[in-house]
């Protein structure tokens, strides 16, 4: 596991506002949301960014989708609609380098996101 705060939130190192958890995911409201729902998933075993990633990472990046929409559908937030991004690297605006899904709900969101 990485040596990120997000990491550190996993291991259960740093305390959080934990809101979704399975085997292969972790999930906890972000400590600066951007929306009245504004929650992090992340995969329990980190890759750093995206573009990380490789072919045998697809299961698990499907999960962290799969996480999202599950909490979604969970918190009744699913017919209104929400936002799901990943940010890579310091031009997409990715600050914590562990790979993570951010959920956006609870108002309309714009396009383009800035």
């Amino acid at each position: 596991m990485g040596d990120t705060i997000f990491g550190k939130i996993v291991r259960r190192e740093i305390p959080a506002d934990i809101v979704y958890e399975n085997d292969d995911v972790l999930a906890f409201k972000d400590l600066n949301p951007q929306a009245p729902v504004h929650v992090l998933f992340v995969p329990k075993r980190a890759l750093a960014t995206l573009n990380d990633a490789t072919p045998a990472d697809a299961e698990l990046l499907g999960k962290l989708m799969l996480a999202a929409a599950n909490y979604a559908k969970a918190q009744a937030f699913d017919k209104d609609g929400y936002r799901v991004v990943v940010n890579c690297n310091e031009h997409g605006g990715q600050t914590v380098f562990h790979l993570h899904v951010h959920l956006l709900a609870g108002r309309r969101m714009h396009w383009p996101p800035g």
